[in-house]
């Protein structure tokens, strides 16, 4: 553990928030996980040893280890729960609006020398920092998905990000064992910054008739040597945030070429997020994944 960092704060026992309190545990901190309902939480924290307990039939964790660090993540309500955290990683849903109202109901809880994170995958971090009343003190530290087994985290530092806090960050994702990349803040960062388009692409060329879905995945797998295809990645990661992200980009950058794609705009419409609801670019619901066009 890093030397002033002893408790983690995690906001939002989603995908993301579960990743990130699990392998916080595991590095050996404590770790309250918060969302909406201590039942929320709760059930967040089922899922975090429900994954470790694969881990260990698989033989990547040893499981007096994923014992320990079950013990150490503890669900929590409340953001007032999180008053006693050094550092706290806010992993809500990607919309702005909801980031800055949790920083803003947070910070009067926090104590001054407590450092802010977001887990933000687009959104400013200066801006996000500007609702808080501790910008220097904030960070974003944008884990991959799914967290436990992707190696990179993009580092974001805001304009009035001090040095402390940032030297703090990295030496915590260090702990972590994963490597950082730093990125300006720009929207959608490095990562996504590249990744967004493609997948949007990918729904054009859908949208416009070039190919199935199948073809369209099949083509960058065995064509491209993508683990994944891009369709499918994007139901993934979530059609609604990959439509978020893309708003951020055409927004923050005022450029034509990141129109997200009419049907990606359809799909979250209609509900078709991808895995999370069942449905999106392919059918989950039954034995095997179906393309739904």
């Amino acid at each position: 553990m890093t030397g002033n960092i002893k408790m983690i704060g995690v906001i939002g026992a989603g995908q993301m928030g579960c990743g990130i309190a699990q392998v916080s545990a595991t590095a050996g901190y404590d770790v309250k996980l918060n969302d909406i309902s201590l039942e929320n939480a709760e059930a967040g924290k089922a899922k975090i040893v429900e994954a470790m307990d694969r881990m260990v039939d698989t033989g990547k964790l040893d499981k007096a280890d994923a014992e320990a660090a079950a013990a150490r993540i503890v669900p929590v309500g409340k953001l007032e729960d999180l008053a006693d955290c050094d550092l706290v990683i806010e992993a809500a849903s990607e919309k702005e609006a909801v980031k800055r109202e949790i920083f803003s109901k947070l910070c009067p809880v926090l104590k001054p020398e407590a450092m802010l994170a977001s887990n933000t995958s687009s959104i400013s971090i200066t801006r996000l920092a500007a609702s808080t009343d501790r910008p220097e003190r904030f960070m974003g530290i944008h884990f991959m998905n799914p967290v436990p087994r992707m190696k990179l985290v993009e580092l974001v530092r805001g304009i009035a990000t001090e040095d402390v806090t940032y030297e703090a960050s990295k030496a915590y994702v260090a702990t972590l064992g994963k490597t950082t990349t730093v990125s300006e803040d720009f929207p959608a960062f490095i990562v996504n910054r590249i990744l967004l388009p493609m997948i949007n692409e990918a729904i054009y060329t859908l949208y416009e008739g070039v190919g199935s879905v199948e073809a369209i995945d099949t083509a960058m797998k065995l064509g491209a040597n993508h683990p994944m295809g891009p369709l499918k990645l994007a139901d993934f990661i979530g059609l609604d945030t990959c439509l978020s992200i893309m708003q951020v980009l055409h927004d923050g950058l005022s450029d034509s070429k990141y129109r997200p794609c009419p049907l990606l705009v359809k799909y979250v419409e209609a509900g078709w997020l991808g895995r999370k609801t069942g449905r999106g670019f392919y059918d989950y619901r039954g034995e095997t994944p179906v393309p739904t066009r």
